[in-house]
């Protein structure tokens, strides 16, 4: 089975640690294959970011199903531009925050999604209510840059421990969902430090995906989902037009 694990940012340096995560929950059966977005933002926090992130996004999404991927992750825990890469794509895609609250709810009654940035504290509570997750999920932000993360002396590893701290006492979090993919090598280290089940959103949405694989589904083309209906776009979205032919 090959996964395909696309980093709609442009950091490299975020897509080894993304790939480390999403190999060490693979099965040993399972091929990953992580690409970094070749046009795009530095890293994605907001929905600016996020907008501007999802065209190099579906090209990598394209050009991997076109050599031979079985699945798709989405390396970014905002979901970024999952609904319109489940569109245009014929493989099942996961979105990260997705994989894991659903992930989160098999193992804890209430859980805290724990982010980094500010600007991307509204965006993930809008996608915890959208996936039915309002009643039993918080959404806590540290405070600091995604890229932060990379800079000895910042503090972020210490600030986010705080916030984990806080959301086990103040929310009563049970479990604890790191929301940011560049976060995806702490979770082992972050759950035995503080007792707790801590999910990383790129595992979670590795392990669904070969799942999918494995049973043999992928996203229905019937609705939300079909294939994009055959169109003109223009400018530096001429290459983006659907290259199907389907009805309006």
């Amino acid at each position: 089975m090959r996964v395909l694990v696309v980093n709609p940012n442009t950091t490299a340096s975020m897509t080894e640690t993304i790939a480390r995560a999403a190999r060490a929950a693979a099965a040993p059966d399972t091929a990953i294959e992580a690409v970094t977005s070749t046009m795009g933002p530095a890293s994605i926090e907001g929905y600016y970011d996020e907008a501007l992130a999802i065209p190099g996004l579906l090209a990598e999404i394209r050009q991997g199903e076109a050599n031979g991927a079985d699945a798709a992750v989405i390396g970014c825990f905002d979901d970024t531009g999952l609904d319109a890469a489940r569109a245009q794509a014929g493989i099942p895609v996961i979105g990260p925050c997705e994989a894991a609250l659903a992930l989160a709810s098999f193992v804890a009654q209430r859980f805290c999604v724990v982010t980094l940035s500010e600007r991307s504290r509204v965006p993930l509570e809008d996608l915890v209510r959208r996936y039915g997750m309002g009643s039993r999920a918080c959404v806590r932000a540290v405070g600091v840059p995604v890229l932060s993360l990379e800079e000895p002396g910042s503090g972020a590893g210490a600030r986010l421990r705080e916030e984990i701290a806080r959301a086990l006492k103040a929310d009563r979090a049970e479990a604890i969902i790191l929301g940011c993919a560049g976060l995806a090598d702490l979770a082992a280290r972050l759950q035995s430090e503080f007792g707790v089940p801590v999910i990383d959103g790129v595992g979670a949405a590795v392990k669904q995906a070969e799942a999918l694989v494995s049973l043999g589904l992928s996203t229905s083309k019937r609705g939300a989902y079909a294939l994009p209906a055959s169109k003109a776009y223009s400018g530096l979205l001429a290459g983006f037009a659907p290259r199907t032919q389907v009805p309006a």
